[in-house]
């Protein structure tokens, strides 16, 4: 008995005997899947069975130019956009021929070959990158919707909030297409939300919202299509809530004792590939010669394709490889300052590196809080919008999330993009995309994450707790981030035009107190000074210092009160890459090493120097390496407490005792 009414209004014969195969496809994969689950020859499988009218229905109706963000249980966007099941399965073993050579699992990757974005574990920041993808399209005016798929259980992240709201301030070109099954694994939808759907959620953003049978793959078709063909004329978002439900558990091992068997009975009698079948027939568009002569056809390219990857040797690690492919290989070109200089301070040399990059750069954004009409907090954007508009300078809501997946998404679709964090302290709000989506996305599937991140930081202007942090040493740790803190205004601008340049992410720290303390001399025009290479402030043989930030500015001043010290001082610049070289070499000279850093002492950039010093020039030391940092607390507000959490005296006294012992 057919379960799912069926209109054939619209669709032909031909699209009819398509939509059937395109279903039919992904369905005899994963019960082939799961077959070699049970015989050990793959390690985990997420099923989808039940749901893949709604993955076929939307692929079907985008154009294959149109970027598609599915998830763990979409392998019909993956069939439908004809990605060669060889790859897929060999993906699935780990082998050289999938698309992250082993380095990340089942639908974790993306292919620009085939206009696909897989998921990470977290869920919802691709809907984030829903938006900055559709954000380029806007901005490149090309007419194209995005697709992005979640579950009903990632509607409570607040990524998804984040992300839906951005959308609809922007009117950006996406549809949210959210797959209703039930269960976030074991956990009932009404144990998730109180609302009675999730399509509901639309008006509260101001967004268009439709309820969709998803186990019934024409009226998936039907309303994707008619939606797409709106969107393209009149970009805005739409939410999409596709009412389905699993046949198997979240994922193999975990089963579906949890579901009453009332429940997994009436599902399984919506089946949408043996309803559509019935239909089929009933209609005389698909006699059973024909259907056994498909299932013969996907039988054997299955086949064919497991051959291939099971004939393939498992992949072989190669240490220098792996190392290189953390990030995108940066050819830099060295652009050489001109000869007119003019004395301005640490903030207008950000200032000014950041809008003749903004004229060099033509599909470079700026994103972040204030930054338009009102000119950043601290000013550094200041007027330009009247230079480079609204669109390239835009105000964000407050949502750090979901501002740092659209820059990973504008990244994706071509774009250059700079998000100013109105304070460092505020990163912890966007912490989850940077490290694991921008950190690991070339390492994963070779795609550059082209995307700075201005981190204004740091203590010693009374901002207490909130707004003083100096928090470098949480993205040092992490491969695949370069973290860039200059000391001066000349190095300021010149490394953050480089960080531009650089198609891998980086995090520019700025430090607030040097912004109207710091003047210098600097090169007017467009300069460049590449990541990675520390400065020698002084060159001396007592001892070295190495500091970076307003380290540099408290060594220069100590130094100058005691000036019997004949110090070499090294100002990193840099902290990832890590010029080794420059602090190998200073400690060889002078035997003696003082690592000075803002960030509280346990866990920072001090320790890491201070071992790699103790490791390779162990036998060139004359004294122990010292390291000085900040008190083990949180930034105080309090003149008094603050000046105590601050090393300066801590700082000098250890200089005094390693220059004398």
């Amino acid at each position: 008995m057919q379960h799912i009414r069926y209109s054939s209004t619209g669709i032909s014969k031909k699209l009819h005997i398509e939509l059937y195969k395109k279903m039919l496809k992904p369905r005899m994969i994963e019960e082939k899947m799961l077959i070699l689950l049970r015989q050990g020859k793959i390690s985990k499988w997420f099923s989808g069975i039940g749901q893949e009218a709604i993955a076929v229905g939307v692929a079907m109706a985008l154009d294959k130019n149109e970027y598609i963000l599915p998830m763990h249980r979409n392998l019909g966007v993956f069939t439908t956009r004809n990605v060669p099941l060889h790859r897929l399965f060999a993906q699935w073993q780990g082998k050289a021929s999938g698309f992250t050579k082993g380095r990340d699992r089942s639908f974790h990757f993306g292919t620009q070959e085939y206009k696909i974005v897989g998921m990470i574990s977290h869920l919802g920041p691709q809907l984030g990158v829903a938006d900055g993808i559709a954000l380029a399209d806007v901005l490149q005016e090309n007419p194209a919707v995005t697709a992005v798929f979640t579950g009903e259980g990632a509607t409570s992240e607040g990524d998804f909030h984040e992300a839906l709201n951005l959308a609809a301030v922007w009117d950006l070109p996406v549809l949210f297409c959210v797959e209703n099954n039930g269960y976030g694994l074991s956990t009932p939808i009404e144990e998730q939300f109180r609302c009675e759907h999730i399509a509901d959620k639309g008006k509260g953003y101001g967004m268009e919202a439709h309820i969709i049978e998803g186990n019934n793959i024409l009226e998936v078709y039907r309303t994707v299509d008619k939606l797409c063909k709106s969107i393209r004329m009149n970009p805005r978002p739409v939410l999409l809530e596709f009412k389905t439900f699993r046949m198997r558990g979240h994922e193999e091992a975990s089963g579906t004792k949890y579901v009453p068997k009332k429940i997994m009975e009436e599902w399984a009698a919506k089946d949408p590939i043996e309803n559509y079948l019935e239909y089929l027939h009933q209609q005389g568009i698909l006699g059973e010669e024909e259907e056994v002569r498909y299932k013969k056809e996907i039988i054997e390219e299955i086949d064919k394709g497991l051959a291939m990857a099971f004939g393939e040797d498992p992949i072989t690690s190669n240490v220098t490889i792996e190392l290189s492919d953390v990030y995108k290989e940066h050819n830099y070109q060295e652009v050489i300052p001109g000869s007119v200089i003019k004395n301005i301070r640490f903030v207008d040399a950000i200032s000014d590196g950041l809008r003749q990059a903004m004229e060099k750069f033509d599909d470079l954004l700026i994103l972040g809080q204030d930054i338009a009409e009102y000119g950043g907090v601290f000013k550094i954007t200041e007027n330009f919008i009247n230079d480079f508009g609204l669109e390239r300078v835009r105000n964000t809501p407050i949502c750090e999330s979901a501002v740092v997946s659209a820059a990973m998404g504008l990244s994706i679709n071509g774009m250059k993009s700079v998000m100013e964090m109105q304070f460092a302290d505020f990163v912890s709000s966007g912490f989850n995309p940077i490290v694991n989506y921008l950190a690991k996305v070339h390492y994963r599937w070779n795609e550059p994450a082209d995307v700075v991140i201005r981190m204004p930081c740091g203590g010693g202007v009374g901002a207490g707790p909130f707004h003083s942090q100096t928090n470098e040493a949480w993205f040092t740790k992490t491969p695949g981030l370069k973290v860039v803190y200059p000391a001066y205004p000349s190095d300021a601008k010149g490394l953050l035009i480089s960080s531009i340049e650089d198609p891998n992410p980086v995090l520019f720290f700025e430090h607030k107190a040097l912004y109207r303390s710091v003047y210098q001399d600097v090169p007017v025009d467009y300069y460049n000074i590449p990541l990675g290479k520390a400065h020698r402030i002084y060159e001396g043989s007592d001892l070295s210092i190495v500091t970076f930030g307003a380290g540099v500015h408290w060594a220069v001043d100590l130094l100058q009160k005691h000036k019997h010290i004949n110090a070499d001082l090294i100002d990193l610049r840099s902290l990832q890459p890590l010029d080794k070289e420059a602090v190998f070499n200073s400690v060889k000279k002078t035997g003696k090493l003082l690592v000075l850093q803002e960030d509280t002492l346990f866990g920072g950039i001090a320790s890491d120097i201070a071992a790699m010093v103790a490791e390779h020039c162990f036998e060139y030391l004359d004294a122990p390496v010292r390291r000085i940092g900040s008190l083990e607390t949180p930034v105080p507000f309090a003149k008094n407490l603050e000046n105590d959490y601050l090393p300066h005296k801590r700082f000098e006294e250890a200089l005094l005792e390693l220059y004398s012992y």
